[in-house]
C-alpha cells in the first residue's frame, strides 16, 4: 500500500460523540476528510445540524443523532440508528464529556456522579454495544477514546476539577484494558490525552488563568488549535496504525513531558 492509501476511509463508518463541537467536530472533519461517513452525536440538535452542515460544506457525508451519552437508552438508540442509516461501525470515537470546578471538600456528590456518567459509564455502554453488535461480529474496528492530560496526573494548583481528573484517568486504564481483551477480535483501542485547547469546557480556566500564562507553561510555547488533533486521530483509525493499540498519545504541546505524566 502507499503511504497515502494507509490513511484512507472511504467506505468506513465512523460515530463521533460529542461531535457538534471543540475536539469532536474537529475529528470528525478529520475523518470525513479521509472519505469516512460521519455520523455525530451531542444533546443538542441546533448544534448538531449547524455542525453536520459545516461537515457537508466540505464534502463530508455527515449525518446527526440528538442524544445523551449518559444515558442507556440514548445510547442504545445511538447504536441503533447509526446500524440502520449507514450500517455496521468501523471507527468509534469516544469525545463526549464533562467537566466540573469546586474543591474536593466541597465537591458535590451529584456533580461527581454527572461527570463520571458520562466520561467513563457512557463510554463504556457506548464502546460494549458498539462491540458486541457491529465489531466483534466481523473481527475488526478501531476505538478511540478522547482522555486528556488530566489523567495523567494530578491538578495544577490554579484547577480543582478531581472527578473529570479522575474519570481521565479511568479512560486511561479503560483503554488498556480494553486493548489487551478486544485484541483477539482484530479491534485496536487507542487514547488521545489533549492538553488545553480552546474550548467552551476550558473557557472558564482560559479566562481565569489567561491563554498566554497556560501557553508559557508548554514547550512549544503554545496552546492547542483546530487542526492539532487530525493527523493522531487519523493515525490510530486507519490502517496506519492496524498494529498500534492500548497507546496512550498525549497533544499537548510537551506539558506531560515535564510533569513525567
Amino acid at each position: 500500500m502507499s503511504v497515502l492509501s494507509l490513511f484512507d476511509l472511504s467506505g468506513r463508518v465512523a460515530l463521533v460523540t460529542g461531535g457538534s463541537r471543540g475536539l469532536g467536530l474537529q475529528i470528525a472533519e478529520a475523518l470525513g476528510e479521509a472519505g469516512a461517513k460521519v455520523m455525530i452525536t451531542s444533546r443538542k440538535a441546533q448544534d448538531l445540524e449547524e455542525a453536520a452542515a459545516r461537515l457537508q460544506d466540505r464534502g463530508i457525508d455527515a449525518r446527526w443523532i440528538a442524544a445523551d451519552a449518559s444515558k442507556e437508552d440514548d445510547i442504545r438508540r445511538i447504536v441503533d440508528e447509526t446500524l440502520q442509516r449507514l450500517g455496521d461501525i468501523d471507527i468509534l470515537v469516544n469525545n463526549a464529556g464533562a467537566t466540573w470546578g469546586a474543591p474536593a471538600e466541597d465537591h458535590p456528590v451529584e456533580a461527581w456522579d454527572k461527570v463520571m456518567n458520562l466520561n467513563i459509564r457512557g463510554i463504556f455502554m457506548l464502546t460494549q454495544a458498539v462491540g458486541k453488535r457491529s465489531m466483534i461480529p466481523r473481527r475488526q474496528g478501531r476505538i478511540l477514546n478522547i482522555a486528556s492530560i488530566a489523567g495523567l496526573g494530578g491538578n495544577p494548583p490554579f484547577m480543582t476539577t478531581i472527578a473529570y481528573n479522575t474519570s481521565k484517568g479511568a479512560v486511561v486504564n479503560f483503554t488498556r484494558a480494553l486493548a489487551c481483551e478486544w485484541g483477539k477480535y482484530g479491534i485496536t483501542v487507542n487514547a488521545l490525552a489533549p492538553g488545553f485547547f480552546p474550548s467552551k469546557m476550558t473557557r472558564g480556566t482560559l479566562e481565569a488563568v489567561g491563554e498566554e500564562n497556560l501557553a508559557r507553561h508548554a514547550p512549544l510555547l503554545r496552546l492547542g488549535d483546530d487542526e492539532d488533533l487530525k493527523g493522531a486521530a487519523l493515525l490510530f483509525v486507519s490502517q496506519a496504525g492496524k498494529h498500534i493499540t492500548g497507546q496512550i498519545l498525549a497533544v499537548d504541546g510537551g506539558v506531560s513531558a515535564l510533569t513525567g505524566g
